[in-house]
């Protein structure tokens, strides 16, 4: 499936080449627009892959723009800018993009700039999940925690005996141990 791009330039004729090369080297183009409140707007209608906004365009710039859409992680954000002064790299870096080009620009420096923005995209994403699994798994062992002490206080149970309660319960109700725990403290369940 072919790379999803929304283009945001408010130079037509610079937002036609960026269409056409990028058409060309196979990503579809699924809207492009001038200004960057529209961006925006796009980019939640379409889900892209990638956003290319410029830094200076009517209705919001490409920075303030760049930020609403990295708040909410919905794409990668390439930022287009004809300066290269380092406070304005920090500012795009700091507003979520993942890649910088400065224009004019040579159609050789944007397939890889695009693709640094997607790699970094899906780097950040993969290091999310894997977060939020992490942040899952001690919020599990904090309430099988809770429900062991809970088990072995008011029915005598020992701490292995209280981990197995748990744990059989959760298999043969086909449910989590998280699940299981969370009955044990709310007092819905016991052996």
């Amino acid at each position: 499936m072919a790379t999803r791009v929304v283009i945001a330039e408010d130079e037509a004729i610079i937002r036609l080449d960026l269409k056409e090369t990028l058409e060309e080297e196979g990503y579809e183009v699924v809207a492009d627009t001038g200004r960057g409140d529209e961006a925006v707007q796009l980019v939640k209608e379409l889900e892209p892959d990638i956003a290319i906004l410029d830094i200076k365009m009517p209705g919001l710039d490409g920075l303030s723009a760049a930020r609403e859409i990295t708040q909410e992680r919905r794409c990668a954000v390439l930022i287009l800018t004809a300066f290269s002064q380092r406070d304005l790299i920090e500012k795009a870096r700091d507003a979520g993009a993942l890649a910088y080009l400065v224009k004019p620009f040579q159609r050789s420096e944007l397939i890889p700039a695009v693709e640094v923005a997607l790699g970094r995209f899906k780097e950040m994403r993969a290091l999310e999940d894997e977060v939020k699994g992490l942040e899952d798994q001690l919020e599990t062992r904090r309430l099988v925690d809770r429900a062991k002490g809970k088990l072995m206080d008011g029915h005598g149970l020992a701490e292995g005996e209280a981990f197995d309660f748990i744990q059989k319960t959760a298999m043969r109700e086909r449910t989590t141990m998280k699940t299981i725990a969370q009955r044990v403290i709310d007092g819905d369940l016991a052996p």
